[in-house]
């Protein structure tokens, strides 16, 4: 499954090359027209259900999972910070022991940065705790792609500003609780010579360590070390990727297309 942030709406795709509709709407189920970004950004599996993140209802939302016949029917996980509203959560992830974080950039505002129902001042990248405390971890220009080390040590995440367009790792001391933020990647000056509409959006972590991160013209792959190790180019603006279970299959939205690359 995954996200069309623009027509608000998930697909699914399997393995026989069949694809449909999964989902619609998906990420805003108001009335009339929101905004550009309007549908579900990252989309979380949890067991039964999907978490998601809606950009257009301004919320983390669950929904139960059923792969035939989805039950649209959401529920709110959270949707604001100290009483005001959220900008547009953007992607996200659980760790082992059931804590949510989750980036909120304002994507998916009509007006983005200068939208007049924008409440909160920041962008930021929280920790919603399993026990329903909402704790804001940093906040940064545009927040977006998030994942953390296979041993829960690392917290990663990416930074799609074109003036700062960078990776940011941090040491996770305790659940929903960072120190050491530092610059691990800078690509401002090679992604805006490019393409300055493609930037750091999603990552995921391999399990032994590797960095796969997503911009202007395909996936950067590095090393836990912040070396650059390789890169895969898919000649087009590229938001996310996504390992199959044994991690032998590599999925990637890049654009208009969903494309896969067999894995060494």
């Amino acid at each position: 499954m995954f996200s069309d942030v623009m027509d608000n709406k998930v697909y699914k795709w399997s393995e026989d090359n069949n694809i449909s509709v999964y989902l619609e709407p998906s990420g805003y189920t108001g009335e009339g027209t929101y905004s550009n970004e309007p549908g579900s950004n990252g989309l979380i599996p949890d067991g039964d259900k999907l978490i998601m993140m809606q950009h257009g209802d301004r919320r983390v939302a669950k929904m139960k999972t059923n792969l035939d016949k989805p039950e649209s029917s959401f529920s709110t996980l959270i949707d604001s910070f100290e009483g005001k509203k959220l900008n547009s959560p953007n992607d996200g992830f659980l760790d082992a022991h059931g804590n949510l974080y989750f980036t909120d950039p304002p994507y998916g505002l009509p007006e983005l940065m200068e939208d007049p129902t924008k409440e909160l001042d920041f962008q930021g990248v929280y920790c919603l705790m399993a026990d329903g405390e909402l704790r804001l971890l940093d906040t940064l220009s545009r927040p977006n792609g998030i994942a953390q080390s296979p041993d829960g040590s690392t917290l990663y995440v990416a930074v799609s500003d074109p003036a700062h367009a960078v990776w940011y790792s941090y040491d996770i001391e305790e659940p929903g609780n960072i120190s050491n933020k530092n610059l691990f990647y800078d690509a401002t000056q090679e992604v805006n010579q490019v393409n300055p509409n493609g930037l750091p959006d999603g990552l995921k972590i391999h399990s032994k360590g590797y960095l796969f991160a997503s911009d202007s013209k395909g996936l950067w792959i590095f090393s836990p070390t912040a070396k650059l190790l390789a890169r895969i180019y898919t000649g087009q603006a590229t938001s996310n990727c996504a390992f199959n279970a044994d991690e032998s299959t590599l999925f990637i939205t890049a654009d208009d297309h969903l494309l896969s690359i067999k894995l060494q």
